[in-house]
């Protein structure tokens, strides 16, 4: 049983990649996915596909530079499809504690929701960025996506920042160094780092295997693969 905390669909041509509804499901067959968190700037795309595949779950895209999107975001955090929220500052070319996402942000602190945060480049999402965000709103789950990237002086931030916030979570997609998993485990807790694929740019069986070459016992691979996202997404399930 595995969670997949970082899935997209839609095309995305500047990487040469698609996933569509179709493939997510087969996707998740296929590597042994049982439940998922999906999301794209399409939200409607996004409830249509969480609603007719078992045990996948959306997050709602918020773009505080859309008119009316962060009205429509706390909107849809009403809905039984989406678990959580995402933003991409980088994408979507905005501070991580942009005031404009301040009505967002308080209904997420108030129902303690997770916010998975793009982390890793230049100049809005790297890892002291979102800290921000993490220090303004302590009462949200912050996660960063890619714990840092690919950059090893990022991964390091973000495995110290979480150190310091304790609501600040570390999400492996993409992240190239698997013995950091181990790291992270050891130093932040054996609760807040999660398993993320970041398909269909990385592929599910690539990073799983990356999380069970980490060097973790079995038990911990079990939480990094499944028990730590449960926890965060669906805490009324009684993971």
């Amino acid at each position: 049983m595995i969670f997949d905390a970082h899935t997209h669909i839609g095309t995305y041509p500047l990487f040469g990649v698609s996933l569509d509804r179709d493939g997510l499901a087969a996707l998740m067959a296929e590597t042994g996915l049982t439940q998922c968190c999906v999301f794209a700037p399409d939200n409607g795309a996004v409830q249509r596909c969480v609603e007719s595949i078992e045990g996948a779950h959306g997050l709602v895209w918020a773009n505080p530079r859309v008119p009316g999107n962060i009205e429509e975001s706390i909107r849809l955090l009403d809905e039984a499809a989406f678990v959580g929220v995402k933003l991409h500052p980088l994408l979507d070319s905005f501070h991580p504690n942009d005031p404009a996402l301040r009505p967002l942000m308080e209904v997420v602190s108030a129902r303690r929701l997770p916010v998975l945060v793009h982390t890793g480049h230049p100049i809005f999402t790297l890892p002291w960025s979102v800290e921000e965000l993490a220090a303004e709103y302590p009462d949200a789950n912050i996660v960063f996506g890619h714990m840092g990237g690919g950059n090893v002086v990022y991964i390091n931030a973000s495995i110290d920042i979480a150190c310091r916030r304790p609501n600040v979570y570390l999400e492996t997609s993409g992240m190239p160094e698997h013995h950091k998993i181990k790291e992270a485990i050891e130093r932040v807790g054996p609760t807040r780092v999660l398993y993320g694929s970041d398909a269909p740019f990385h592929h599910p069986a690539v990073e799983i295997l990356k999380v069970r070459v980490s060097g973790l016992d079995d038990a911990m691979i079990e939480r990094v693969l499944r028990t730590n996202a449960q926890e965060l997404f669906l805490p009324a399930s009684g993971a």
